[in-house]
């Protein structure tokens, strides 16, 4: 894996755990009883970005260290994933 490949694949998992971290300890508009005029209540009423930025970060790079050092590992190899196309090829015991 490349420094470019390492890079995207960080920044995949890292959006996908943000959209996890996103929606934890939300507080509503509705709900702190200050709806600001034009939104809805079911908008945040306090998104603490950076502090889930920083939450994200943390999480990421953990689950980045498993993924990358699993695949630079070669435990688990690209022949291995492609278990449908071994489904569909004749073996050469037959």
């Amino acid at each position: 894996m490349g420094p470019v490949s390492a890079l995207v694949l960080f920044a995949v998992i890292w959006f996908m755990v943000f959209f996890i971290v996103l929606p934890l300890r939300m507080t509503t508009q509705g709900e702190a009883g200050e709806v600001v005029p034009g939104t809805h209540t079911s908008a945040p009423a306090d998104a603490q970005i950076g502090r889930k930025a920083k939450i994200t970060t943390f999480w990421a790079l953990g689950v980045w260290v498993i993924i990358a050092g699993t695949i630079l590992s070669g435990a688990i190899t690209v022949r291995d994933l492609d278990w449908f196309d071994r489904m569909s090829t004749p073996s050469l015991d037959d």
